[in-house]
Order: C-alpha cells, then sequence, then structure tokens
C-alpha cells in the first residue's frame, strides 16, 4: 500500500505541476483555452491572474514532493495528507465556484490519494 500511496501523491503533484505550466507559461495557447474553456480575449486579458493561480498550484505541488522527500516517516505522513486535503479543498471550491469539472479531474485524484495515504499509515 505505501508504493501505490506514493505513486498517487506523485500523480497529483504532477498533475499540478501541469496546471502550473499551463497557467504560468501556456495560458494564452490554444492547449490552455481548451483545457479552460476560455477565449483568445479572456485568455489574454486574465494572463497576470492565471499566473498567479498558477504559482499557488505549483506551491502545492512542491509540498507534495517535500512530504514524499522527507526522511521522517511521521512528518512525510503528515506533509502528504496536508497537501492533499488543500488539493481536495481547492477542488470542491472550484467545482462550485468556476467549473464542475473540476471535482473531477483535481479533486478525486487527491480523495483516492487521501485514502491511499492513510491506509498505508494504520
Amino acid at each position: 500500500m505505501m508504493i501505490l500511496s506514493t505513486i498517487l501523491v506523485a500523480l497529483v503533484a504532477l498533475e499540478h505541476i501541469y496546471i502550473l505550466a499551463l497557467e504560468m507559461f501556456m495560458w494564452t495557447t490554444p492547449r490552455a483555452q481548451k483545457a479552460f474553456g476560455t477565449t483568445k480575449q479572456f485568455a489574454q486579458e486574465t494572463k497576470s491572474l492565471a499566473a498567479n493561480q498558477g504559482l499557488y498550484n505549483g506551491f502545492l505541488a512542491a509540498g507534495l514532493i517535500w512530504g514524499l522527500l522527507h526522511p521522517n516517516d511521521t512528518f512525510a505522513f503528515q506533509l502528504q495528507l496536508f497537501f492533499l486535503i488543500c488539493v481536495a479543498v481547492a477542488a470542491i471550491y472550484g467545482s462550485i465556484t468556476s467549473k464542475k469539472s473540476i471535482l473531477i479531474v483535481q479533486g478525486l485524484p487527491a480523495f483516492i490519494a487521501i485514502l491511499a495515504v492513510v491506509l498505508a499509515n494504520l
């Protein structure tokens, strides 16, 4: 179960690195516009806001990676759980205020990883 939880936490971290890249560096590209359902004009007008949002996603990924690499197992567990819960809360909020699919795309992987991390540390 420990290997599975490590893989799932790493996948959530990688997802947030990808979101960071989309929001910070590719916001005005067709790929990001398709992913977020925006128009070229909207993307141009909100470029700095998206970059800020991307930075926060990077912090989530950094926290998860910190949890994966920390040598103290107890603290590593706490870090992983904390940052996964942050991702889950952000997904719930995003699904309510922005786009319902956020709950599936970002929330579901976080919820599954939370379950795996908790089970691996029982």
